[in-house]
């Protein structure tokens, strides 16, 4: 008798799982007709909180009801520990897989022992970029892979195939973005900005300079030195 009501309650779970996801299908469905296709809904999932959802578009964390008639903007704070979990949800949601990103395709610049490991997506002409690259200087034992992604104008492509196609791309990089010396050369060799561009889509990044750890962890944005330092951990 035990087991068949355990069976039961088993196949009522699952019938719940299915009702609770076809719920959220059907939120996402509701919700992005209301928002129109500007704002791409990328998940609708249950929130900790009863009759409350979470919505991923792009890359932030926004809320809803279970009618979808209201959009939420904020933070979701546990009281009892203090912990964000809409910070904590992003974070996760945006993760990417290291191994995942072509390093081929990228400019390589090691320092010291090179044991540090991060990646940023830069455009030459992102002044934002520029700032960024010359803040790093201060970083040592690191590696770090910068893929040239040139979203700003016609302009940014030409430098990116410029600086690509150098005899010395790091050092033709790092000439324009921190010296302010023009990239030169036809750039008329074979890129991978292409690849870049669309690995930048994949990863939902609308804006330079943005950021990838190890873990997979992203900051968009020049970040401080100080927080990138904490995400790159003690060098080995």
């Amino acid at each position: 008798m035990n087991k068949v009501i355990l069976g039961l309650s088993f196949i009522a779970l699952l019938c719940s799982g299915v009702v609770n996801a076809q719920s959220e299908n059907q939120i996402k469905v509701d919700l992005q007709k209301k928002m129109g296709t500007s704002a791409k809904i990328r998940a609708v999932t249950a929130s900790p909180i009863s009759e409350v959802y979470e919505v991923l578009v792009g890359n932030e964390v926004f809320y809803t009801d279970a009618n979808s008639k209201y959009l939420i903007q904020g933070e979701m704070i546990e009281i009892a520990t203090g912990k964000n979990i809409t910070e904590q949800r992003q974070a996760d949601l945006n993760r990417i897989k290291w191994s995942d990103l072509p390093q081929a395709n990228a400019i390589k610049s090691v320092r010291g022992n090179g044991s540090r490991q991060m990646a940023v997506f830069s455009d030459p002409n992102c002044g934002y970029c520029k700032r960024l690259e010359k803040s790093m200087q201060q970083l040592d034992n690191v590696t770090i892979y910068t893929y040239l992604i040139p979203i700003l104008s016609a302009d940014s492509l030409q430098k990116s195939k410029q600086i690509w196609c150098a005899a010395d791309p790091q050092k033709m990089y790092n000439d324009w973005m921190i010296s302010g010396v023009a990239p030169s050369g036809k750039g008329d060799c074979s890129t991978p900005l292409d690849k870049n561009l669309a690995l930048a889509k994949t990863y939902g990044i609308t804006g330079t300079p943005t950021l990838f750890f190890l873990d997979g962890s992203r900051i968009p944005g020049a970040a401080q030195i100080s927080d990138i330092e904490k995400k790159l951990g003690s060098p080995k």
